[in-house]
């Protein structure tokens, strides 16, 4: 029965008062920010300091070194010109003692891993070629010979390295096998009547390719070969193998091709290398990991072969780190460029008819830009906790996290050199026209930046040996458990602690209420944002060593099969955790931070990180049910607001990365556009005070009509 008795003791005639409408969800989000905000403001000097990280006083003076004109790039040179300078480039390097802080105090460097990794990647805003050059030089060749060598080598083959009088090729890649590196065809068999190696090119797919310094100036090589002795291939070892004589020419038994113009970097001289019975010396085995007696008995202190092999190659893991961090200073300098000339250049009439809006006032343009400096924040926290943990495992404090380093390696060089070309176009096309000349530097960062993405080994491959581990992990937890045990963990309901780099696990359900104020309000705390984040991570793995269990029991085909059917949401799986580590960098950051207006700005800049992540991927939350619609859509008017509450403090955030004119070399930053501005303002209002300034023929006819 419906009841229809008045609640009051008045009248229950109908009034015609109106009730009020709700408030919209965008106003809703602006009493919340206004309701929990401070005082915001950026303390630059202070947040550069953090941002300059742990070696900071080393990459502070690295970027002075990096401002030195002869150190950067010259438009307009001939392929051998910009070779020829980028070498010299390198001797300067030599003279001034900056190859020297990987190295062995006995051969007079100074053994500081992480300072090394630090200057190293500040020379991106000197020339990307400069960089990867020497990269190539001392953080390849040299490292091999450091690293997979003993006393023996160091003494014989690292003082002409270091001086550069040796320059050199790190001869693994071949062009039939990529980052396969296991499956590479070249040999070396050991002949004991001579006491030598002979190295051996078998077929057009085992030639060395890619190889910097092959192309022209390399004298030596170390070499990845198939080690055969006594009729045993015991795997992948490396050689050191001269390849020139001091005139430039091949010796025998090598051939070089010069791979020629690049689509960047085109200060290396990349080539490309086969050998045909090339003799070394025994003694030129780098034999720290596997050696081969006189009689040709082999030895090595690793009795698994795929440990070994894991095991060198883990070694030369720098490559990773230093991509990581070159990628992100590259799209930091990047947006520096873009967000400077968007608060100088002036477009459109809105509000004012006598004065046009800066770029960075639209919404658009901060939806560009902002998250893409959100991100960059977050890779510059985790790539100086990377390189903390990098320091410790090279310089032997933490022998035990070498597995845990080389799957952080894996998981934030893809993103990050993904992040450095996503952001370097978004800021050339932010800039417009202006963007692509080349004197604006967005389109040769883009160009030199190309190849980072599969330096080093592809992304796609780095992530699929993340999602391997991060699989390991979850069969090591869950191993005899039960199918109601396994089902809790997938639903996110096991407890567990977090892991340094494997898999995480949450505490709690992330709970959805459904007031849009309530998931405002909920949206923004840290705890909410590491659940639902986490929850994506730990449900893909666990859906996926689910679909993954049958393979144990089929043919190595039909696994495989299984296995390859399912390798796109393996790397998305990894992807997840890798954006799940820079978001718990970012965080940890946070909460270093003293100054309340800077934390409260880098607060709203983490929330831009974090929302954006579970933003991009809202369809996975609302298939598993995670989010509602309702919060969903409260996702993205969070972040909407939040662009805006940033947009006053931009300049700020990318001055804090503190590059110098000097690092950009960008005409738009010179102030230039600023002056245009000016100039063209000054003009209008000096002829509209006039009184001879014609009249708009809209204005005439609006007028017209009014009478």
């Amino acid at each position: 029965m419906v009841d229809t008795a008045p609640r009051t003791g008045k009248s229950a005639t109908k009034t015609s008062i109106k009730a009020e409408p709700a408030p919209s969800l965008a106003a809703q989000v602006d009493a919340h920010l206004d309701a929990t905000s401070g005082e915001a403001s950026v303390d630059v000097s202070s947040l550069t300091e953090q941002l300059m990280g742990t070696w900071a006083d080393v990459r502070r003076k690295a970027r002075e070194f990096a401002k030195n004109p002869e150190l950067h790039d010259v438009p307009g040179l001939s392929l051998d010109e910009q070779r020829e300078r980028t070498l010299g480039q390198l001797r300067l390097l030599v003279e001034q003692g900056e190859v020297l802080r990987a190295f062995p105090k006995s051969v007079g460097g100074l053994e500081d891993n992480g300072g090394n990794i630090t200057a190293f990647e500040e020379l991106v805003s000197a020339s990307p070629s400069l960089q990867i050059k020497s990269g190539v030089q001392w953080g390849l060749f040299g490292s091999a010979v450091m690293h997979l060598g003993t006393d023996y080598h160091h003494r014989t083959f690292l003082p002409d390295i270091l001086s550069l009088k040796v320059p050199g090729a790190f001869a693994m890649t071949e062009i039939g096998h990529g980052s396969d590196v296991a499956s590479i065809g070249t040999t070396a068999t050991y002949d004991e009547a001579t006491q030598e190696f002979v190295i051996n090119t078998p077929f057009a797919g085992a030639w060395k390719e890619f190889l910097g310094n092959a192309g022209k100036h390399g004298i030596a090589a170390t070499v990845f070969a198939q080690l055969i002795t006594k009729g045993v291939n015991h795997g992948v070892h490396c050689f050191y193998v001269p390849i020139r004589d001091e005139d430039g020419e091949w010796l025998p038994g090598v051939t070089g091709r010069d791979d020629g113009w690049k689509g960047g970097l085109n200060g290396i001289d990349n080539g490309r290398l086969a050998f045909d019975d090339v003799r070394v010396p025994r003694t030129n085995l780098l034999n720290k990991y596997g050696d081969v007696a006189e009689d040709g008995s082999y030895s090595s202190p690793i009795d698994s072969p795929g440990r070994r092999f894991f095991t060198m190659l883990g070694t030369l893991v720098q490559g990773r780190v230093s991509l990581d961090g070159s990628a992100t200073a590259a799209s930091a300098m990047g947006l520096a460029i873009a967000i400077g000339y968007g608060n100088q250049r002036r477009q459109f009439s809105a509000a004012d008819p006598q004065s046009e809006e800066f770029l960075l006032d639209y919404g658009r343009h901060q939806r560009r830009l902002i998250p893409k400096l959100a991100t960059t924040y977050a890779q510059i926290f985790a790539h100086d906790e990377f390189l903390v943990q990098f320091d410790a495992v090279f310089s032997g404090a933490d022998p035990d996290g070498a597995e845990d380093l080389e799957t952080i390696a894996a998981s934030l060089k893809p993103l990050s050199t993904w992040h450095a070309l996503e952001t370097l176009q978004e800021a050339r096309e932010a800039c417009g026209g202006a963007g692509f000349m080349a004197e604006n530097r967005l389109t040769g960062l883009r160009a030199d930046l190309d190849v980072y993405v599969t330096f080093e080994g592809d992304n796609n491959v780095l992530l699929q040996l993340v999602s391997k581990r991060l699989l390991g992990d979850y069969a090591r937890r869950f191993k005899g458990a039960d199918a109601a045990a396994l089902a809790r963990f997938a639903a996110g309901q096991a407890a567990g602690r977090l892991m340094d780099a494997g898999l995480r696990t949450l505490a709690q359900n992330v709970r959805d209420l459904g007031s849009t104020a309530r998931s405002v309000t909920e949206l923004r705390e840290t705890d909410v944002q590491r659940q639902l984040l986490t929850d994506r991570v730990e449900t893909m793995v666990g859906e996926l060593a689910q679909r993954l269990r049958p393979a144990s029991k089929m043919s190595a085909k039909d696994a495989a099969d299984l296995f390859n059917s399912l390798q796109n949401e393996l790397i998305e799986a990894a992807r997840a955790h890798a954006e799940l580590l820079q978001w718990e960098a970012f965080t940890r950051a946070l909460e270093k931070v003293e100054h309340a207006g800077t934390k409260q700005v880098l607060s709203w800049l983490h929330d831009v990180f974090g929302l954006g992540l579970i933003e991009k991927h809202l369809g996975w939350y609302l298939i598993h049910g995670r989010l509602s619609p309702q919060r969903a859509q409260a996702v993205t008017a969070y972040i909407d607001r939040l662009l805006a509450r940033l947009r006053p403090h931009l300049q700020d955030l990318v001055d804090a990365f503190g590059y110098e004119q000097e690092h950009l070399r960008a005409t738009l930053t010179s102030g230039i556009e600023r002056e245009r501005q000016e100039e063209a303002r000054a003009h209008y209002e000096a002829l509209r005070a006039s009184g001879d300034a014609p009249v708009d023929e809209k204005s005439l006819k609006a007028a017209k009509k009014k009478r």
